[in-house]
């Protein structure tokens, strides 16, 4: 009575139906605040661990000692495991701004597509719900300053339609999301003719590409003509340099004249626990994010004995800048230790920090600093030892920043020293 073909559709459709229902079954909805009690009891488990850890090592007992091995990488499993179950997809939040371009298209009159790549990239949720508002201030700005409309975009060959990238992928232990147009790119002429006028930088002050795109960042700063819906009121860019960095993150930007801009966020993975490298500096002890060391060495097997006058080792032929934590934060210096360098690496660059010695690997609870203390420089957080003292959690990013800006602020001053001599 039936033909054969609408048998098989209706019977494929129940076992689709089917397949649903059974996946569907085995999903479970979870209240936040719950989850976020269970990683802060996982934390805790950490540091008990930690300490339970560091009386088998004192007792010596063999059996003891096995038996705390076990347990804890039993611990290091539950971390791993209740940490990925805030993990979650960054598409979802890319997805949203879909409309978001295209309402503010029609707003501008212009066209823009707009391409997401790296979707299936995971973060934590805690991270994601804060990083939302960032990301559509960087996407209507992007949109109102940087992509020209269609008649600016044909006077110069380009393609009418503007393009507008949403990127995210992983790098050294943090993720890396790009807001990326190609668009006219950054007026180094009109954001420093700005700068003048609002008085955040002097007459004849020499600065690197880098330096003057920073400048944007700075509170009340605007170089639009006229204050519209989107533009113009100088709010916005120093909020989402605020935010970020509140995420203990950085956030950068690539132009180039007539090509586009590029503005790139790096944020940690997890606000919660962390793999760390602890080391010894005077009688303190300091962590170090592990994703980002790349490799450990002692001074003597190192060219020079000590860093010279601009804060300097040869490395292997590479000029590698450091850092002295002891002279940093004031710690006493030992001479009674052999120096050994950690060399780390973030957003492509490489900066050694010398230490006294060396503890190894250590799961890190972040807890934070405070309000009185959040703002200190070099610093992310604080961690519980096994012992009950407290251990001052590296912050590496703006470490390595800062090496940076001292190695090319050295360079500018020798050229120009060098000028002056001819």
């Amino acid at each position: 009575m039936v033909q054969k073909e609408v048998v098989d559709v209706a019977a494929k459709k129940q076992q689709t139906t089917r397949e649903k229902l059974g996946s569907g079954s085995r999903v479970l909805r979870v209240d936040a605040d719950k989850l976020d009690k269970l990683i802060n009891l996982v934390g805790e488990l950490v540091i008990s661990g930690a300490s339970s850890n560091l009386l088998a090592t004192q007792i010596g007992n063999e059996n003891l000692l096995e038996s705390m091995s076990q347990m804890s990488r039993l611990v290091e499993e539950i971390r791993d495991n209740t940490l990925t179950l805030r993990m979650v997809q960054i598409g979802e939040t890319f997805n949203r701004f879909k409309r978001v371009v295209r309402d503010v298209s029609k707003e501008l009159g212009k066209e823009v597509q707009l391409e997401i790549n790296g979707g299936d990239t995971e973060l934590d949720k805690t991270v994601i719900e804060k990083i939302g508002d960032p990301l559509m201030h960087l996407v209507r700005n992007a949109m109102d300053h940087g992509i020209e409309t269609a008649e600016e975009r044909q006077a110069t060959e380009k393609p009418m339609n503007g393009t507008l990238k949403l990127n995210a992928c992983h790098e050294s232990g943090s993720i890396v999301i790009e807001v990326e147009d190609d668009g006219r790119g950054l007026n180094k002429e009109k954001i420093m003719a700005k700068a003048l006028e609002c008085k955040l930088v002097s007459e004849g002050q020499v600065m690197t590409d880098n330096e003057i795109y920073k400048l944007v960042f700075e509170a009340g700063f605007s170089t639009a003509n006229e204050v519209t819906n989107l533009s113009g009121r100088g709010v916005g860019m120093d909020v989402v340099k605020r935010n970020i960095e509140a995420l203990r993150g950085t956030i950068e930007i690539e132009s180039e004249a007539g090509a586009g801009t590029k503005v790139a966020i790096r944020l940690p993975l997890t606000l919660a626990i962390i793999d760390g490298f602890m080391v010894g500096v005077g009688e303190s002890c300091y962590v170090i994010p592990l994703d980002m060391v790349l490799e450990c060495l002692e001074m003597e097997n190192i060219d020079t004995e000590k860093p010279n006058d601009q804060g300097y080792i040869n490395l292997r032929g590479e000029l590698l800048p450091c850092i002295r934590l002891d002279e940093m934060f004031n710690e006493e210096i030992r001479t009674d230790t052999r120096k050994n360098i950690v060399v780390v690496e973030f957003a492509g660059f490489k900066a050694g920090i010398i230490v006294d010695e060396l503890l190894g690997e250590f799961q890190t609870v972040i807890k934070p600093m405070g309000k009185i203390l959040q703002n200190l420089r070099g610093i992310s957080g604080a961690t519980i030892l096994g012992s009950g003292d407290v251990a001052v959690i590296l912050d590496v990013p703006s470490l390595v920043q800062r090496m940076v800006q001292h190695s090319n602020q050295s360079g500018q001053a020798n050229v120009a020293s060098g000028n002056r001599m001819h």
